[in-house]
């Protein structure tokens, strides 16, 4: 009775909030990345070199970290039902404002401002899956939720051709319906949160009371399995070494990650020749790659329990990826080689984000998820920065990806030295 209540229970549990939450991180990184498709119409509209671009794209990770930590214990306090719906709102007012970006300066505190706005959200959907999911198919649960970045990004991909070929319509070019058209159903989709999601599995009105009682009975075991092996205090998370650790792993993944999403369209464009809606076409042929290995490694993960070799052998595999685009000159083999980063740096986030929700519990898991964020986005600054330096120096991508790879390296020999104890993942009394 026991085996199927639970495998009930969790069918019911993984329907009802994955869906959901994969939609609302499309809509998270739809209006992250579609700047990189803007550019490719802004620049020469607005007279933007690829520095002052760079240095755009990369502010809004000043706005973010400065408000992630505070964001995501706000979010512990009142609930994840009213906090990413206030999140949603009021990203996607800011994101629609950017249709009015004029000169270089607006362009800066716009994106400021969003970063500012969208700060606790990635964070805070991870705590809010910890709510639901036990450490041992948190893999899976995360990845279900982090593959909406594939999703987001074909999608992207294919209505950013769409698009940008609305110039001229009522007067606005077509990076300003790009962000008009991306920004208005955040905030619609923001007002439904209100209305769909439920804070705990104790008010799921939706689960059978001795379901209800199944899972939280779980999830307890699981969080006083974790405080008898070392009960983390908020004011820990900054000086754990292992925290630190994680914090700089995801510093060095997110640089890469950025390092694509961020410059896919641009670095496709300037091997193929493409005009801006091919690209933005072609653009999605790596994200479809990376939406399906993101599955097949997330499941892998969880049904051996390995975790750090699933974050580090992706790492390598795309930091292999940037070398080769760097130095291949056939566009074909290019595109595979861009394949073969997307697939890595997506693939290695579900394993990645089970190893900080393993040990830590209550404020200290609000807090140190937060601060890995944190501290890995600020290589979301980092990378456009390194990559548009590099790009402006020398007139080629090619030094900025290779550095990129670097960064990748040093991402996934430092996830081999993490130590991790699986038995955390296994609560006791587990059937």
């Amino acid at each position: 009775m026991s085996d199927a209540l639970g495998r009930r229970t969790r069918a019911k549990v993984a329907r009802r909030i994955i869906p959901f939450v994969f939609l609302l991180y499309i809509f998270n990184f739809l209006d992250r990345i579609n700047v990189g498709y803007a550019k490719l119409e802004m620049n020469a509209d607005l007279g933007f070199s690829e520095t002052i671009y760079a240095l755009g794209a990369g502010v809004f990770f000043v706005g973010y970290v400065i408000f992630e930590i505070p964001s995501n214990l706000i979010l512990q306090r009142v609930g994840a039902r009213v906090w990413i719906a206030r999140i949603m709102i009021t990203w996607g007012i800011i994101a629609t404002a950017m249709a009015l970006v004029d000169g270089a300066v607006t362009f800066y505190v716009l994106r400021f401002l969003l970063g500012f706005a969208e700060a606790g959200f990635f964070p805070g959907i991870i705590l809010y899956l910890t709510y639901w999911f036990t450490a041992a198919e948190r893999a899976r649960a995360v990845t279900g939720f982090v593959t909406a970045l594939a999703a987001a990004s074909i999608f992207g991909s294919l209505v950013s051709a769409v698009f940008l070929g609305m110039e001229g319509l009522l007067g606005l070019e077509g990076w300003q319906w790009l962000f008009i058209l991306e920004g208005v159903p955040t905030v619609l989709i923001g007002i439904g949160v209100l209305f769909y999601l439920t804070d705990r599995p104790e008010k799921a009105r939706w689960l059978e009371p001795e379901e209800r009682a199944w899972l939280a009975n779980r999830l307890e075991s699981e969080r006083e399995q974790k405080i008898r092996a070392r009960d983390y205090r908020l004011r820990d998370i900054f000086i754990t070494p292992k925290v630190l650790a994680l914090s700089l792993t995801y510093f060095c993944l997110v640089t890469g990650f950025y390092g694509i999403t961020l410059w896919l369209p641009s670095i496709i464009q300037s091997f193929s020749g493409l005009d801006n809606v091919k690209t933005s076409l072609v653009s999605a042929i790596p994200y479809v790659a990376a939406g399906i290995a993101m599955v097949v490694i997330g499941r892998h993960s969880d049904r051996t329990g390995e975790r750090k070799w699933h974050v580090a052998g992706p790492l390598l595999l795309a930091a292999a990826g940037f070398v080769l685009s760097a130095v291949l000159e056939n566009p074909v083999l290019e595109i595979a080689a861009l394949c073969l980063v997307t697939i890595g740096i997506f693939s290695a986030l579900g394993p990645f984000w089970t190893l900080p929700t393993a040990f830590l519990t209550g404020s200290a898991a609000a807090g140190g998820l937060a601060l890995i964020n944190s501290i890995g986005n600020i290589g979301g600054f980092v990378s456009p920065m390194i990559v548009g330096h590099i790009k402006d120096a020398t007139g080629d991508y090619g030094y900025g990806l290779l550095a990129l790879a670097g960064f990748l390296i040093v991402g996934a020999l430092i996830a081999v030295l993490l130590p991790h104890d699986r038995r955390l993942e296994a609560p006791e009394g587990a059937e």
